[in-house]
């Protein structure tokens, strides 16, 4: 499964990336419903830090920005959302096959979002420490490296929501 297809899935809510109970539904092929049936029989597997409900804002908020979904039709209650931690714990309560080459899949995007980070962060030292060594000349040129970097104020940003 590409990694890209599943970075789609993962949103910041809360400050938190998390993903979608439909997502993960239709990732792992089986119903939302089902999904949830599951996690519901295994609560105590799924403390608030692994699994939480979205308020009707964040839900309204995630249901625009997902409008390519079919799956949003019929649902009666608030869309769930996992941590990294609760798609982990998602293996030990679905365990088909199909369950498990997924949970390796996103488990691996996560970790590569983490190194991404890590990797940026570590950029912005590197390029401030070189920049301290030279002179003023190269001021421009650090200054456009920054603004590269950083991400597109163009973007419209959805309240209590943004798209990883």
């Amino acid at each position: 499964m590409p990694i890209e297809l599943i970075e789609q899935h993962i949103y910041l809510i809360r400050g938190q990336r998390v993903m979608l109970d439909v997502d993960l539904a239709n990732l792992y092929q089986v119903e939302t419903f089902n999904l949830n049936k599951a996690v519901k029989r295994n609560i105590e597997r799924f403390p608030n830090h692994f699994m939480f409900q979205l308020t009707a804002e964040e839900f309204r908020s995630v249901k625009e920005y997902h409008l390519q979904s079919k799956s949003w039709g019929g649902r009666r209650t608030m869309a769930y959302v996992f941590t990294e931690q609760g798609v982990a714990m998602l293996s030990s309560v679905l365990k088909s096959k199909r369950a498990i080459q997924v949970n390796i899949a996103i488990m691996d995007t996560f970790v590569r979002l983490r190194q991404m980070t890590v990797t940026h962060k570590d950029l912005v030292k590197k390029i401030n420490s070189i920049e301290k060594k030279y002179d003023h000349q190269f001021k421009v040129v650090f200054d456009a490296i920054r603004q590269l970097m950083e991400p597109s104020k163009t973007k419209k940003k959805l309240i209590g929501f943004e798209r990883q």
